[in-house]
């Protein structure tokens, strides 16, 4: 894992330091607060890394610099891992870092995940991301899927309410504190829905993009 991290990190740092993907220019940083921080649930989970394992399939939203979609990818090269990001010149970027580090397993895309139509059994992730219940309320499948949100220390405090709105919809599957070296206090919440989400008419679907068109 060092030596993926060290590839990583001096690409992020050296070939593509004018992208701005990460702001961390020290490698032991680097690999706490971005590396580790990425697969900490997969070590600390095992409704998580189960979820993934069933799946073979791992959907990130919102991936930025490639966290935590590339390093799952090192570390699990059996599962195919997708990410939608709605930056268009990082998904394209983020895709050439995935090649020069040898990721045959990385599917990345220029998209939203309104856009998407999940047509697949996945196992999603949110990182750094909004509130939960405004992207529960974006997700269009047509199956019961897990999504996974790895959220700070502020969670309870700033989205008590989020969270009550999500259960409307959602079971709560995984509520888990997460601890990385030099990183702040990370929360692993899981969700699995009740039903499939309102939104995913036939009518609405055909102007979605099928997940399984993109594998």
């Amino acid at each position: 894992m060092k030596d993926f991290a060290k590839k990583y990190f001096d690409l992020l740092n050296g070939e593509y330091k004018g992208i701005n993907l990460t702001r961390i220019n020290t490698f032991d940083e680097f690999y706490n607060k971005q590396i580790i921080d990425s697969i900490g649930p997969l070590e600390a989970s095992k409704k998580f890394y189960q979820s993934l394992e069933s799946t073979k399939i791992l959907l990130d939203v919102g991936f930025g610099g490639g966290f935590p979609v590339l390093p799952i990818a090192f570390m699990k090269p059996d599962f195919l891992c997708m990410g939608v990001d709605t930056r268009g010149k990082k998904a394209r970027v983020v895709s050439e870092i995935a090649a020069k580090l040898g990721l045959k397993n990385v599917k990345l895309f220029h998209s939203r995940i309104e856009h998407v139509l999940i047509d697949k059994r996945i196992t999603c992730t949110f990182k750094a991301v909004g509130k939960v219940n405004d992207f529960l309320n974006k997700i269009n499948t047509t199956e019961k899927i897990h999504v996974y949100f790895y959220k700070g220390p502020n969670f309870y405090t700033l989205e008590s309410d989020q969270l009550e709105e999500a259960k409307k919809n959602w079971n709560v599957i995984e509520e888990i504190e997460i601890d990385v070296d030099g990183v702040d206090k990370r929360y692993l919440i899981g969700f699995e829905n009740k039903i499939v989400p309102c939104g995913t008419s036939a009518k609405k679907s055909n102007n979605l993009v099928k997940l399984s068109d993109l594998i």
